[in-house]
C-alpha cells in the first residue's frame, strides 16, 4: 500500500506541473483581459486574447514576468495605428501607434507571413524583446522569436524595432500606404526612442492575424508546457 500510495502521490505531482499552466493561461488572464480590453476598445479581442494567453503560458512554463505587453494586430491595413502597448502592472495604454510590415508580405494590408531568411516578409507570434543597441537604423531593439517555424528566425533575420521615415501618415495620402520594412515592426521616428525604451529588457510582443493555423501551430496559444519549457531552456543557453 505505501508504494501504490507514493506512485498515486507522484502521478498526481506530475499531472499538476503539466497541467497547471494550462489552466493558469486560462483562469488568470481573464481579469488582466477585461481591464485592457477597456483600455483599448478598438484593439480585436481576440487578437488581445491569444496574446494574453500566448504570454501565460511563457511565465507559467518558466519565462520570467514582464512589464509590458506589445500587440499588433496585422488585420488591420497600415494607415491604422495597429501597435498597442500596455503597462501589465497598472493595466493600462501606454501607446497606440502606426507600424510597418515587411514589404513582400502586402501592399496596405499584412497577407503573408513568413520565419525565413531573405523572405522580407513579417512574421507572426509571440516575442521577447532583448538589448538595445545603436544600428544603421539608429537607436534599435533586438528580438527573440519564441515560436519554432512561426518566427525562431528572428535573430538571423535582424528583426528588430527601430524608427522610419516611411512610416509616415503622409505616404498614405500619397500612395494609399505607408512606407514597408524587411520584415522589422519599424516605427515612427518620432515615437521610436519612447517605443523601445518601454519595451526593451525582456518585455513581450505577440504579432497577430485572424488565422486559424497560427492559433494551432502555436504552442503558447494552445499552451504545450513541456515544449515551452524546453524552448525556454534553449534560449537561456
Amino acid at each position: 500500500m505505501p508504494n501504490l500510495l507514493r506512485r498515486l502521490l507522484l502521478s498526481t505531482t506530475l499531472l499538476m506541473t503539466f497541467a497547471a499552466p494550462t489552466i493558469a493561461s486560462t483562469s488568470n488572464t481573464q481579469p488582466l483581459f477585461k481591464s485592457l480590453s477597456k483600455a483599448a476598445p478598438k484593439l480585436n479581442p481576440q487578437a488581445l486574447q491569444q496574446a494574453l494567453s500566448a504570454m501565460q503560458c511563457a511565465i507559467n512554463s518558466g519565462a520570467g514576468g514582464a512589464q509590458r505587453l506589445a500587440v499588433i494586430d496585422y488585420s488591420l491595413p497600415s494607415t491604422a495605428k495597429r501597435l498597442w502597448i500596455f503597462d501589465l502592472q497598472r493595466k493600462t495604454l501606454l501607446l497606440q501607434e502606426l507600424v510597418a510590415h515587411g514589404n513582400k508580405s502586402g501592399e496596405n494590408f499584412a497577407t503573408s507571413f513568413s520565419n525565413r531568411v531573405g523572405s522580407y516578409q513579417s512574421s507572426l507570434g509571440l516575442f521577447r524583446t532583448q538589448e538595445s543597441y545603436q544600428g544603421d537604423n539608429g537607436y534599435s531593439l533586438r528580438m527573440d522569436g519564441l515560436e519554432p517555424g512561426l518566427n525562431d528566425q528572428a535573430r538571423e533575420r535582424a528583426i528588430v524595432i527601430h524608427g522610419a521615415d516611411y512610416v509616415n501618415p503622409l505616404w498614405s495620402q500619397r500612395q494609399g500606404r505607408i512606407g514597408r520594412s524587411q520584415g522589422c515592426p519599424a516605427v515612427r521616428p518620432a515615437v521610436a526612442k519612447q517605443v523601445i525604451d518601454k519595451l526593451k529588457g525582456g518585455q513581450f510582443m505577440y504579432s497577430w492575424y485572424p488565422d486559424r493555423r497560427l492559433a494551432k501551430a502555436s504552442l503558447y496559444v494552445n499552451c504545450q508546457p513541456r515544449q515551452v519549457a524546453r524552448i525556454l531552456a534553449l534560449n537561456d543557453r
